[in-house]
């Protein structure tokens, strides 16, 4: 027995809306493209499988887990990627960043953290020739970041190590960056669900005031660098003054902190002297 197409999406809307879900209507529109392959504007009715597999995206998304994670992918900066649970979700944030990186002048790039791969693999993607290395303490994340690479058709130029920052990294780059885990202990605490009980904690916070792994990188830094090179991290909104400090007590020179889309500062960008 096939189910009218507008009544499931209507019935999905109210069941996230009385779950408390922020965006009821992108959200069951999305899940809506997943069940039906992309075809959702061309279907009126679902078929069984169909309209089972709709209902069980929907109650996953009740319980506040996120649409990513249930459709396995996200659409960022100029390609779609794969997202698990075992990766950050990638956020539009995060775009501010390769954004930046992408008109630095570099043949070799490294990408600390890598999660996904979202910001390595658009680099190289924008870079056509660029050679790039991935490491990420989490095995099941280099998986996805794989996976990714495959997908976006530069696995031949990024390698991928597993590694906690830099203790297997060989060689230097021209060109260093991160998204690391930088939300305060105290602030993980007020996370939405979305965040705080489906996305990987490691890949979030490192605990305290949340600068932990940016001591590490620019401390480390230097040693996996060209002169000349740029090392570039994506940082909370509050951070700006604090990263800029730790760049400096590293040698790094022409520091800056520049925003993302909604004027929030979220890049610090220096060159080692």
């Amino acid at each position: 027995m096939s189910v009218s197409a507008h009544d499931a999406f209507r019935d999905a809307v109210r069941r996230l809306e009385l779950a408390g879900v922020p965006t009821p209507q992108i959200d069951a529109s999305a899940l809506m493209e997943a069940a039906c392959d992309g075809r959702s504007a061309a279907v009126d009715t679902l078929p069984d499988e169909m309209a089972a597999d709709f209902a069980r995206m929907v109650q996953r998304r009740v319980q506040r887990e996120p649409v990513s994670h249930i459709t396995q992918r996200r659409a960022f900066y100029e390609h779609e990627f794969i997202v698990t649970s075992d990766v950050l979700d990638p956020r539009p944030d995060t775009e501010a960043l390769v954004d930046e990186a992408r008109w630095s002048d570099f043949e070799t790039v490294l990408d600390l953290g890598t999660g996904s791969g979202c910001i390595l693999l658009s680099l190289l993607a924008a870079k056509p020739g660029a050679q790039g290395v991935g490491t990420d303490i989490s095995a099941a994340a280099l998986d996805v970041a794989s996976r990714n690479a495959e997908k976006i058709g530069v696995a031949d130029r990024a390698r991928l190590v597993e590694s906690d920052w830099f203790d297997h990294v060989d060689g230097r780059f021209d060109l260093i960056v991160s998204n690391p885990p930088y939300i305060t202990a105290e602030a993980f605490d007020a996370l939405q669900p979305e965040v705080k009980e489906f996305e990987p904690k490691i890949a979030l916070t490192p605990g305290g005031d949340g600068l932990a792994s940016y001591r590490i990188i620019t401390a480390g830094a230097p040693d996996y660098l060209n002169a000349g090179g740029a090392l570039m991290v994506e940082i909370g909104y509050d951070q700006g003054q604090a990263v800029s400090e730790l760049y400096d007590q590293a040698g790094f020179t022409d520091i800056s902190v520049l925003p993302d889309i909604n004027g929030k500062d979220r890049v610090v960008r220096a060159v080692l002297r």
